[in-house]
């Protein structure tokens, strides 16, 4: 019991500590794993190999790939490449058809781009259709919102995802298929959301134009007539998904590729996410119009992209170490024993990062301490399959999403970005999040009973 009431102090500790005392996510999970491994009783010495094992793995895992994915989203976004797609997307969908359309833009562009920044990139073309169409602002920014965070909780090289995948040792081929199918099942149900609810809620388009942070990102958006096409803006994305997705299938157990071979092996080093990834990043590198090495130094968009990198790889780091010191404390059967007496199943990881996610605000925070939580706990649980572990990072990226409140700093740009007021805000960005987050929670919880 002593270690069950240590771990909902660790909780609790790390919430308050990111919250209140507002310290950096990395010294609260640095802290709570030295915190929790003294006073289990673990072997100082243990503690302190638990911490050095459990941060230097997670890193050399993900950390090549977290990197090379804000380096693709960076050239994405500055070039115009995000934007074109943005724009695409919308020839398929009609004008008639702006929250739908706004919908699958967050879809696609919060793949490699943060859901932030991209809110910010799309403001004004989401501005310009709802004021073209006659619509609301509301349900244009909801829809674009929702579809923001359907992939951006669920869907690797985002970061959040792909840190999960590594804390808990999933295949990150099997999580983009079954995050992208999840993904859009929650993007078709925020957009339900944004007609059904959000459509009542009159907002100008012209509600929150010009703010400093959109006049910034204005040359961006501006350059879209020099953009890159929307073919060569999709491959960076794309095609390492498609590797990564290969290499995966060639691995099932009815090895569909064969045992050997040329193609199997060289897929299987193409497929490896590290090699995907960088593929994507010299892909990416083609996008602008006109080419400067300074793009590359440490102050253009590289640097910029690997310094924004910098923050979530060394979280997610952190979370590596508390959950080996999670793992060697022997908590594993202890909380496995009495939740699989529960019987939550793939439930467990929903409500944890939910609660997490809701009491300090970060997604991408909630997905690391929730995995690093249950890394220990999968094979008590009997989820430690391969498809297990996928569905586990799954069903943790939807707790990601419940709920976004005003201690989301993503709450805040949609709302400034979109002319909410803070009421407003929590009828539409905080429920819609609800709304979403538990409806991708019951897709996996039913795909679950089907692959399972």
């Amino acid at each position: 019991m002593w270690l069950v009431a240590l771990l909902v102090m660790s909780i609790v500790f790390i919430v308050l500590a990111t919250t209140k005392l507002k310290m950096h996510p990395f010294l609260a999970l640095l802290l709570t794993a030295f915190g929790f491994g003294i006073l289990s009783g673990m072997p100082l010495k243990d503690v302190v190999d638990s911490v050095n094992k459990g941060f230097g793995g997670t890193i050399g895992y993900i950390g090549i790939v977290i990197l090379a994915g804000a380096i693709i989203g960076a050239f994405l976004e500055k070039s115009g490449g995000a934007y074109r797609l943005a724009t695409s997307i919308l020839k398929l969908t009609g004008q008639r058809q702006v929250p739908l359309a706004m919908g699958f833009m967050g879809y696609v562009v919060s793949i490699p781009v943060f859901c932030d920044s991209a809110f910010v990139l799309l403001a004004p073309l989401m501005r310009a259709l709802a004021s073209k169409a006659g619509i609301t602002l509301a349900s244009a920014a909801v829809a674009l919102s929702l579809g923001l965070y359907a992939t951006h909780t669920m869907v690797p090289p985002t970061p959040g995802p792909v840190a999960a995948a590594g804390i808990l040792g999933a295949d990150l081929g099997l999580v983009i298929i079954w995050g992208m199918g999840v993904g859009l099942v929650s993007m078709i149900a925020g957009w339900l959301f944004a007609v059904l609810v959000a459509s009542r809620v009159y907002i100008s388009p012209d509600a929150g134009k010009k703010t400093d942070a959109e006049s910034a990102a204005a040359p961006v958006v501006s350059a879209q007539e020099d953009g890159p096409s929307v073919t060569r803006s999709l491959l960076p994305i794309f095609l390492p998904i498609i590797l990564i997705v290969t290499r995966s299938i060639g691995e099932l157990p009815s090895k569909p590729f064969g045992e050997a071979g040329a193609f199997t092996e060289v897929m299987g080093f193409l497929g490896q996410p590290v090699v995907a990834l960088l593929i994507g990043v010299g892909l990416a590198m083609t996008l602008p119009k006109r080419f400067d090495k300074e793009m590359l130094s440490m102050t253009g968009w590289v640097g910029e992209a690997i310094v924004g990198a910098a923050t979530i790889i060394i979280i997610t780091g952190a979370g590596g170490a508390f959950g080996k010191v999670l793992q060697n404390s022997g908590i594993a059967n202890v909380i496995g024993g009495a939740l699989s007496d529960a019987n939550l199943g793939i439930w467990l990881p929903f409500l944890i990062a939910a609660g997490i996610k809701t009491a300090q605000g970060s997604s991408t925070v909630a997905i690391i301490t929730t995995a690093g939580l249950l890394a220990p706990l999968l094979a008590t649980l009997g989820l430690d399959s391969d498809t297990h572990r996928a569905l586990v990072v799954i069903a943790i990226g939807a707790g990601a999403m419940v709920v976004s409140h005003a201690n989301d700093s993503y709450f805040w740009v949609v709302t400034q970005f979109s002319g909410m007021d803070v009421k407003t805000g929590y009828k539409l960005q905080t429920l819609g999040t609800l709304v979403q987050g538990s409806v991708a929670a019951l897709a996996v919880y039913l795909v679950s009973i089907m692959v399972l």
